[in-house]
């Protein structure tokens, strides 16, 4: 089966919900191709999607076991689950996409242990070694940058698109005598705004803030871009009930609260629910079901009217998003 069909069937497995979810992080080519597929795929077999699921399942599975222990240590755990034919089956699909990942000892070393070895380089070079740590790492060694570096690595990181393998290799090769470093044959797709979202998101509010001030005044549409992507409007599950009734208190409950919970899931609409008076929750009900078709544009128009009030009451101070993972406590 083609893997274009196969994403496909997956598509269409999954259902609209989540499927909408998978688009946001696709460029606009694929998802073309991928719309065209899914319109010219009639009708799919329960067997056909059974297989396609169970494949989905099976890479990500390996790929879940090589970034906590490498290939070796996938092998062991996947001959356990699946048996040493599957087993090779799946690492042999995933070996061209292994072969070709740069970093694969850094992605498992200390991040302050990164930051002491690279914070010193040129801010391109800092850019390209944290488009291929996990978010959680960068984060670490992006926070640790003096603060006049953090902005700039950040805005080199957001406009990152293909890196040259000769330059990857070189990187590699100066961080393969302290790291022992994995060297890579072909280069690889890393960076770009959703990389340095994630880094973001995960970094302290102080860092956050001192970076997007520089970056209003030396780039603003990239700035704006980054607001943009860094608070969605599913992730208001996010919110405690206190800051989410805050928000509540400003939005328009009667066009664009229903226009927003549209094409959103459950979760989303149960913490709204628990959110509201019993009366405020049976109006919004009453004009949900009242609602017929609309323009997706003006579903993501009324989600990012709200997703704007969450930003302003942030920078008020209203409100708190928790930020920099476990280790932000707020009391």
């Amino acid at each position: 089966m083609p893997p274009r069909r196969k994403a496909a069937i997956l598509m269409i497995s999954l259902g609209p919900e989540l499927a909408a979810r998978v688009f946001r992080y696709l460029r606009e080519d694929e998802i073309e191709q991928l719309t065209l597929e899914i319109a010219n795929t009639d009708r799919v077999s329960p067997e056909q999607r059974q297989a396609v699921l169970e494949e989905c399942r099976d890479l990500a599975l390996a790929h879940a076991y090589v970034a906590q222990g490498g290939i070796d240590y996938a092998r062991q755990l996947l001959v356990q689950a699946l048996g040493h034919q599957r087993a090779a089956e799946v690492l042999n699909r995933l070996t061209a996409t292994l072969q070709v990942r740069p970093f694969e000892f850094v992605r498992r070393a200390d991040p302050m242990q990164i930051l002491n070895f690279i914070q010193q380089e040129h801010p391109q070079t800092i850019a390209l070694i944290l488009a291929y740590l996990h978010p959680e790492q960068a984060a670490v060694v992006l926070s640790g940058l003096p603060p006049e570096r953090r902005a700039d690595v950040a805005r080199r990181l957001a406009l990152m698109e293909r890196t040259s393998p000769e330059l990857i290799r070189e990187v590699e090769r100066v961080l393969e005598r302290k790291l022992s470093s994995v060297l890579a044959d072909e280069g690889t797709a890393a960076g770009g705004l959703q990389a340095v979202v994630q880094v973001l998101n995960n970094v302290d509010r102080g860092t956050e803030r001192s970076i997007m001030e520089v970056l209003e005044v030396t780039d603003p549409e990239l700035a704006e871009e980054i607001k943009k992507r860094m608070f969605v409007f599913e992730d208001i599950v996010l919110l405690d009930d206190r800051s989410l009734q805050r928000v509540l208190r400003e939005v328009d409950l009667n066009e664009d609260l229903p226009l927003a919970l549209k094409a959103v899931s459950e979760e989303v609409k149960q913490k709204i629910f628990r959110n509201l008076s019993q009366r405020a929750v049976e109006i919004l009900q009453e004009n949900l079901s009242y609602l017929g078709p609309v323009r997706l544009r003006d579903v993501e128009e009324a989600q990012q009217k709200i997703v704007n009030i969450i930003r302003r009451l942030e920078e008020e101070g209203e409100i708190v998003i928790a930020r920099g993972g476990q280790d932000e406590v707020v009391v």
